[in-house]
């Protein structure tokens, strides 16, 4: 990558599975679902519905009030090592750091609270309680509904904005706005992909791998 000059660069950060080292929103599910929603999720893994189908499909079996589902999920997150190193990296250099994740807001606000992160951006699920369950929407950078393509979505508009943008995943959902980085760092099935694909990346086990990475990148 060289020098950065004045080249705006964005790191672009999926949060379950990838900040987290599990999906909090299938625990969530597992303990709080009113229904077969692992079908759901075979049938997203399939290609048959969108994973904003699935969460909105979901969650709506979730009946439970939001501060007991804070409480569950505060004692059962685990972080992967290495985010605060690579936050200070991204703001030691000048990188934007944005989490972009088809996980919901409430529960990603609270887990980052819950650890002391703040002045991060965090695009995600609107989710909104009511007696019928859990209602899920994603909105884009816009303002506009989505039904899918929600991470496609917003690393477009960063692109079009003039940044430079590192990608960091490791889900399917990780897989169509990956392609569309200027680099990529990789795990579980994005990694899997990016292989199969012949697609450059980098692969990480924890996040200091990534802040390790980036700076090989600047040197190079």
């Amino acid at each position: 990558m060289g020098s950065t000059g004045a080249i705006k660069t964005i790191l672009q950060c999926d949060f379950d599975g990838t900040i987290t080292q599990d999906d909090q929103s299938f625990l969530l599910l597992d303990t709080f679902a009113k229904g077969n929603w692992r079908q759901l999720l075979s049938e997203y893994r399939e290609g048959k519905i969108s994973v904003s189908d699935f969460n909105t499909q979901a969650f709506v079996m979730v009946k439970e009030d939001k501060q007991t589902l804070i409480d569950f999920i505060r004692g059962k997150v685990k972080i992967r090592a290495g985010f605060n190193e690579l936050l200070t990296y991204c703001r030691r250099n000048g990188f934007q750091f944005v989490i972009v994740s088809n996980g919901l807001d409430f529960y990603i606000d609270a887990i980052l609270k819950h650890i002391g992160v703040n002045n991060i951006k965090v695009f995600a699920a609107q989710a909104h309680f009511g007696s019928r369950g859990i209602e899920v929407k994603y909105v884009g950078h816009d303002g506009s509904y989505l039904e899918s393509q929600f991470k496609d979505t917003y690393i477009r508009s960063f692109l079009t904005d003039g940044y430079r943008v590192i990608y960091v995943g490791n889900g399917l959902s990780d897989i169509s706005p990956a392609r569309l980085a200027h680099y990529i760092f990789a795990r579980d099935e994005l990694l899997a992909y990016c292989k199969e694909a012949s697609l450059n990346c980098t692969p990480f086990i924890d996040l200091n791998d990534v802040v390790r990475g980036l700076k090989l990148l600047e040197r190079g």
